[in-house]
C-alpha cells in the first residue's frame, strides 16, 4: 500500500500529519512525501519544516493520494506540474483525498466537476469558482469517483479513519483509532461556524489576517 502525501510551501501541518499518523499504521503501508523537488518546505507560519522525499515525476502510481491544505494552495491553483500530476495519479489510484483547502487543488485539477465537496469554512466560495458544489459536511465521499474530501484541518483524521475502513475493514480502522487514542473531548463547542457564532467567527477572521 503506497501512500503519497503532497507537500508544498505554506501548507497546514496537521492537514498532512494527521492523516499520515493514522494511515502509516495500515498493514504493509509505506508513505512518501512528494512535492515539486526534494528537500524541505516550511509550513504556513514558517516555524515547522517538512521534508519532500521524492519529486512528483518520481511517484507515478501511488495507491492513495493525500492533498493537504494551507494558504500556499492559493499559489498552486494554476500550477501545471502539480495539477497534471494529480490528474495522472488519480487515473490509477485507489483513492485520491484532500484535507481543508486541498480540495481546491482537486477541483482545479478537474477531479470534482459538479460534485459536492468541502473545505475550510473560509474558502467555500472558492470551491464554487472551481466547479464543485460546496457542502458543510465534515467528510464528503464519492466512492464511485474514488475521492474523499475532508473539511478543515482536524477533520483529516476523520477522513483517514474512514479511508482505513475502506482499505481494510472496520475493526482494523477502529484499532487504528485506538492506537492513536483519537477520542476528541474539546473544552469548547466552537468547531464550526454554526456553533461558534458571530463573535468567535469574527475573531477567527482577524487571526487569519494576522497570520497571512
Amino acid at each position: 500500500m503506497h501512500i503519497a502525501v503532497v507537500l508544498f510551501p505554506r501548507l497546514t501541518a496537521l492537514d498532512a500529519v494527521g492523516p499520515y499518523e493514522t494511515l502509516q499504521r495500515l498493514p504493509d503501508a509505506t508513505v512518501t512525501f512528494v512535492g515539486h523537488q526534494r528537500g524541505e518546505v516550511r509550513t504556513e507560519n514558517g516555524y515547522l519544516g517538512l521534508t519532500v522525499d521524492k519529486a512528483f515525476d518520481e511517484v507515478v502510481a501511488p495507491d492513495v493520494v493525500i492533498v493537504p491544505g494551507g494558504i500556499g494552495v492559493l499559489d498552486l491553483l494554476e500550477d501545471k506540474v502539480l495539477l497534471d500530476w494529480l490528474r495522472s495519479v488519480h487515473a490509477t489510484s485507489r483513492f485520491t483525498t484532500s484535507v481543508c483547502t486541498g480540495s481546491l487543488l482537486l477541483a482545479a485539477a478537474g477531479l470534482l466537476p459538479g460534485l459536492e465537496a468541502t473545505t475550510h469554512w473560509a474558502f467555500m466560495d472558492k470551491l464554487t469558482e472551481l466547479g464543485a458544489v460546496p457542502a458543510s459536511t465534515r467528510v464528503v465521499e464519492h466512492l464511485e469517483q474514488r475521492t474523499l474530501i475532508a473539511a478543515g484541518v482536524s477533520s483529516g483524521i476523520d477522513m483517514a479513519l474512514r479511508l482505513a475502513e475502506l482499505l481494510t475493514d472496520q475493526v482494523t480502522a477502529q484499532a487504528m483509532q485506538l492506537m492513536v487514542e483519537y477520542d476528541p473531548q474539546p473544552p469548547f463547542d466552537a468547531g464550526s461556524v454554526e456553533k461558534a457564532g458571530p463573535l468567535v467567527t469574527a475573531r477567527a477572521k482577524e487571526l487569519f489576517q494576522e497570520k497571512d
